[in-house]
């Protein structure tokens, strides 16, 4: 499985902060994310009695099992603790959120998802990012021509 991303996120929202965890999955949902099968869009995540819990999380059944857990469950998130209680207060006092912006597997082949504190866009917010990207392509297309 190549890394799943979440490339709504980036446009959404301003990304303040990041974080890698681990994620708690059945086996079923682990044969079904190596072949690809799973959205991030609309998922976030939300500390909870001193633990961190991703919601929203579509993975797709895998057709060749024979229990089939519900695709959009809550999902445990594995942090330490001292994150999980610096996230929380930040949540609750700064009024931001927690979004995953990808999901993929490292070198030991364990699921892990990189968390992001951010804090969402205005309008205005995302024209101006555009605009900027936009100056920049032209900057590098009048870079690449002249050299």
């Amino acid at each position: 499985m190549k890394k799943l991303e979440n490339r709504k996120a980036f446009h959404d929202y301003e990304i303040l902060e990041r974080l890698e965890a681990g994620i708690v999955l059945l086996g079923p949902e682990v044969k079904s994310l190596r072949e690809g099968n799973a959205s991030l869009k609309e998922s976030y995540a939300k500390p909870q009695n001193g633990e961190m819990f991703l919601y929203g999380m579509f993975i797709a059944p895998y057709p060749a099992a024979r229990e089939k857990p519900a695709p959009r469950r809550v999902r445990k998130l594995l942090l330490h603790a001292s994150q999980i209680r610096r996230w929380s207060k930040q949540v609750k006092e700064n009024g931001l959120t927690i979004v995953p912006l990808s999901l993929y597997f490292n070198e030991q082949g364990r699921a892990k998802v990189e968390l992001a504190l951010v804090r969402g866009k205005t309008a205005g917010d995302k024209r101006e990012a555009l605009r900027k990207r936009q100056i920049q392509r032209e900057i590098e297309q009048r870079l690449k021509r002249r050299g």
